[in-house]
């Protein structure tokens, strides 16, 4: 299943396109703070297998007002990096690819 389009941004991690984003809004247990934000990725040119990342933190806009900070796009750069490294074939089909930050 390919991203929406609207609200993605792109970046170029090693000559290949990718869209990221974050949902715009929070589950309920995001909100609450009990589960981690997640983020997004494909490729543009030829989506496939999507990359789903869990990091450690909170997301900024939690109902809790637990500290967080917002992904930066150099951090979906590294993760987009690792997953590769780890095996992602971001053109092929198939379930999600899983990364957590713990992991990277």
């Amino acid at each position: 299943m390919s991203l929406p389009k609207k609200g993605a941004r792109t970046i170029v991690v090693d000559g290949q396109r990718f869209r990221w984003t974050v949902r715009p809004k929070p589950t309920y247990a995001q909100g609450n703070a009990w589960s981690a934000m997640t983020f997004a990725a494909e490729s543009v040119e030829n989506p496939g297998r999507t990359l789903h990342v869990e990091l450690v933190r909170p997301r900024p806009d939690n109902w809790m007002l637990e500290a967080s900070a917002p992904i930066t796009p150099t951090e979906v750069a590294g993760f987009i990096r690792k997953a590769l490294d780890s095996g992602w074939k971001p053109s092929e089909p198939g379930s999600p690819f899983e990364l957590a930050e713990s992991s990277a």
